[in-house]
């Protein structure tokens, strides 16, 4: 390895233009993952779909796509990040306008399938284009601090949306607004957007591919589902089976000749705690997010498009969370320094909402936006250092990865911080209750005009279960504020080429 001297060229206006083209497809593919909250009503008005597939409809468009994540950045390392992102884009439009006029649930299943295998292309492809366009640090900092801020706003957009269109047009109008962007895409891409690859990236992997969603989606799943029904034994076995799978593609990797994911990558100074970190980054959002969305519709009863329009509120500091946060390690400040103050600042809002009652919905709304700002400036920094630390060909797999990691993060921290609070909130449930009221708070509500009292013991239960999650949620974040101290303190990002045959650092140039 040897350090570049040669300084990086700066972007100009044709890459940050191609920059907000980029901006909209993650914005759309974020949204997919909450586009159907309020949708999923009228869709079963009239598709008319079982419990099961209801249950698909909405879970099959995140299992495929984080299943898809590592294969996807591995592939565009291979083919071309360019052309897998507008492959990407048409499979997603297409899919996009099947799904907006599907006249079965059959049919709005498989829809999502290919969306999410869309998605899974985009999100990679859309980080990877970042790191090859901007290779001046200070801007490649500043695209991808927009990059996260974006991502994150998409989750909380796409809710308010799907209320928004169903209650004006009909439910396919949530589809059909991918339209537009894609075709942006497809127009603009090819004239705006470099190509990129690996010019040596060695035989492609084919067991990988069965291995990486063998172990991503039975832990994605159990962990989904354990919040809502508890440590079932189906759910311990998923992630157990799911978590015996990744430890075959770990050694597959390590032993193929030409790995999807390469080791090296983890060699990198600074990589593996990123990885680490933005997983925990995850853990803190969408742990929080499993309690403060119910809190807004069941413990303060506001109607579902209310719930989500307040919720928007949190997403305001958002913006400026990156933006801050870059000036701040341009200006001389450690990311070290900066990654711990993230993690805290977002442990301080876990903190806040340990003192919610059951009529505070500022006091929540400001948690939320102290958790989004910390967890923003965290992610946008870390992110940043794996860019800066992977090699430019190997761009997309470092981006998948850092992508898995926050869905598991995600999804870990809605298992382990939903199952505090649901055994918190069983605990204090009175035994002579009706069955259903033991399960969830929306259980309670459903009986609670058979039961006097009820409904405001069960909203006080599910308060105090997301005061214990949220002491938990700010030990795990407060611990890996000192974990990011210690392991971050002397990582620098530093632009590298490899000399050697196997690691060469020129990238095809074969795009404009």
């Amino acid at each position: 390895m040897t350090t570049n001297t040669t300084p990086p060229t700066r972007a100009g206006r044709r890459e940050w233009t191609a920059l907000g083209v980029l901006m909209l497809p993650l914005l759309l593919v974020s949204m997919d993952v909450s586009v159907l909250y309020f949708a999923i009503p009228a869709i079963s008005a009239d598709l008319e779909p079982s419990g099961t597939q209801q249950l698909w409809i909405f879970d099959i468009y995140a299992f495929v796509l984080a299943g898809l994540l590592m294969t996807m950045g591995s592939l565009g390392d291979r083919i071309g990040h360019r052309r897998l992102l507008l492959i990407g884009a048409a499979a997603f439009g297409t899919a996009s306008l099947v799904a907006a006029y599907a006249n079965s649930a059959e049919m709005l299943i498989a829809a999502r399938a290919v969306l999410g295998i869309g998605g899974a292309t985009l999100m990679p492809s859309t980080m990877a284009m970042l790191r090859t366009m901007f290779t001046d640090p200070g801007q490649r900092a500043k695209a991808i601090g927009l990059w996260s801020g974006v991502m994150t706003a998409g989750i909380a957009l796409g809710s308010v949306l799907s209320g928004v269109l169903v209650e004006y047009f009909w439910w396919g109008s949530v589809f059909l607004v991918n339209l537009p962007a894609m075709a942006l895409l497809l127009l603009l891409g090819p004239v705006l957007l470099p190509e990129s690859k690996n010019p040596e990236p060695g035989r492609f992997d084919l067991l990988s591919i069965p291995l990486s969603m063998a172990a991503v989606l039975p832990v994605i799943y159990g962990l989904k589902e354990i919040p809502s029904e508890g440590w079932n034994v189906r759910y311990v076995v998923s992630i157990t089976v799911g978590l015996l799978f990744a430890t075959l593609f770990v050694h597959r990797q390590r032993t193929a000749a030409a790995p999807m994911i390469s080791p090296a990558l983890f060699r990198g100074r600074g990589f593996a705690p990123s990885v680490a970190l933005n997983l925990v980054s995850a853990f803190g959002i969408m742990g929080s997010a499993y309690f403060t969305t119910q809190y807004l519709q069941s413990v303060l009863d506001k109607s579902a498009l209310e719930a989500a329009l307040w919720a928007l509120l949190p997403s305001v500091p958002i913006g400026a969370a990156a933006p801050v946060a870059t000036q701040l390690v341009q200006k001389g400040v450690a990311r070290g320094q900066v990654v711990t103050a993230g993690f805290l600042i977002a442990a301080s809002g876990f903190g806040l909402l340990a003192f919610a009652g059951t009529d505070s919905m500022w006091l929540v709304l400001t948690a939320c936006a102290v958790l989004a700002v910390g967890g923003v400036v965290v992610m946008s920094q870390i992110m940043d250092l794996a860019m800066g630390t992977a090699p430019v060909e190997r761009a997309g797999s470092a981006s998948s990865l850092m992508e898995t990691g926050a869905e598991f993060g995600g999804a870990l921290g809605m298992a382990l911080l939903g199952s505090i609070g649901t055994a918190i909130y069983r605990h204090e449930i009175p035994a002579s209750a009706p069955e259903p009221a033991h399960e969830t708070l929306g259980g309670a509500l459903a009986v609670a005009d058979r039961v006097p009292g009820l409904a405001t013991v069960a909203r006080e239960a599910f308060t105090s279960g997301m005061q214990g999650a949220a002491i938990a949620g700010a030990v795990v974040l407060a611990g890996a504020a000192v974990l990011a101290g210690i392991t971050l303190r002397r990582v620098e990002v530093r632009e590298q080429t490899c000399e050697t045959p196997d690691e060469p650092s020129n990238l095809s140039p074969s795009g404009v």
